[in-house]
């Protein structure tokens, strides 16, 4: 194949809804930006209630980022200081991170080719010292939530869900981030909904979302304008740190606006990662792995495993994609690359994974905006296949 011509901005975010306007601009009039400053329903408040009703919970909770939900998850969980929370080794760095400032422990399992916990290390790790799990649906690609679920509560071990790329996608039906104790999803600029930053947790925990909540920042009796939850508020006023992690209003109007957005997106953005993916795996050098049965995927990128190849012909490749429009970040092969367990100096406890290192070596991850057309996604996949065989045919040929 050759270069390909006029490629699409694969970082671009997709446009705010013209809606968004007029409420941001109220907001700018008013300076009313504060979450606590309306005596009732608030953006934030309203983000809240609309956001725990598409996704079928009963509270919702929104916050500055996903971290901030994940560790308001950790802490209102209640565990002990130095609690030991088993992670996937494939996630962010801002997972383990969040175990850490609550003051827990990550542990780390294995993750296998198909970039899901590997179930069997997964069993073996939890032991009686574990205080919790985060199941991180890494990059969208949903582990076998039934048979962690079922561990875990043989254990009676609470499991909370990072879904920050995983909006949209449901396991058997059911809507990812619903099937632990907690859900927590991201607002960042590149996620299915974006406000630039911001985060959510949901949950149908009345007492856990109260403690979250006030912990969040809701001080003195600010937690009143979050309703139906006075009696737990009460039983834990003055009680517990405020660690001052809300949203703002501009963020949340911003957020509202771009909900009814959910199954447009979702439909879109799997339509291209399917597209892309029957193109690159018809080749020699590149493998996407398939969804697990029962998983409906709502993806914002797309992973794919080169084949059989070294570390120079990866780097190589990575170049020549570059040359051609496309921007690929080999999670291993990547300086300092943040989903490198290697690169978290800052675990109390150093693990080697050698299943998981070896995936992250050869796994490619290429942003996949919905906003993209087919058209679009042609180009993008002309221009893989074209670096690809650049790069692998010429090196089998000339022996490079």
């Amino acid at each position: 194949m050759t270069q390909t011509s006029n490629m699409p901005d694969m970082h671009q975010a997709e446009a705010i809804p013209a809606s968004v306007r007029a409420e941001v601009d109220r907001l700018l009039q008013t300076g009313d930006l504060f979450r606590y400053t309306a005596a009732e329903n608030s953006p934030v408040t309203l983000l809240e209630q609309e956001f725990a009703a598409a996704m079928g919970s009963k509270f919702a909770l929104a916050v500055s980022s996903c971290s901030a939900a994940l560790f308001l998850s950790l802490k209102a969980l209640g565990l002990p200081r130095d609690a030991r929370v088993l992670i996937p080794g494939f996630t962010f760095a801002a997972v383990p991170s969040a175990v850490i400032h609550a003051d827990c422990i990550p542990v780390l399992c294995e993750v296998g080719d198909n970039y899901r916990i590997d179930i069997a290390d997964f069993d073996r790790r939890l032991d009686h010292s574990i205080d919790a799990v985060i199941v991180s649906h890494m990059r969208g690609h949903t582990s076998d939530m039934d048979a962690i679920l079922d561990l875990c509560a043989k254990r009676n071990v609470p499991v909370v869900e990072d879904a920050a790329h995983s909006l949209g996608t449901t396991w058997n039906g059911r809507k990812i981030g619903t099937l632990g104790r907690v859900g927590c999803f991201s607002f960042q600029s590149y996620k299915l909904l974006n406000a630039g930053e911001g985060g959510i947790l949901i949950t149908d925990d009345a007492d856990l979302v109260a403690r979250a909540v006030i912990m969040s920042g809701a001080y003195e009796h600010n937690w009143k304008k979050h309703t139906g939850l006075s009696e737990a508020f009460e039983a834990w006023q003055n009680k517990l740190p405020l660690y001052n992690l809300r949203l703002s209003n501009l963020s949340a109007a911003i957020i509202r606006a771009q909900i009814g957005e959910i199954p447009r997106r979702v439909m879109d953005g799997r339509r291209n990662h399917d597209a892309l993916a029957s193109a690159l795996n018809q080749t020699l050098w590149m493998t996407v792995p398939d969804a697990l049965a029962g998983e409906s995927r709502a993806p914002d990128s797309i992973q794919f495993n080169l084949v059989d190849v070294t570390d120079a012909e990866c780097k190589s490749f990575i170049t020549n994609a570059d040359r051609l429009g496309v921007k690929v970040q080999l999670f291993g092969l990547s300086k300092d690359n943040a989903r490198a367990f290697w690169n978290w100096e800052f675990l109390p406890e150093q693990v080697e994974l050698p299943q998981t290192r070896r995936m992250l070596m050869r796994a490619c991850d290429v942003r996949l905006p919905a906003k993209l057309t087919l058209e679009d996604v042609e180009k993008v996949a002309q221009a893989l296949i074209s670096a690809a065989s650049q790069t692998f045919e010429e090196t089998r040929q000339f022996g490079t």
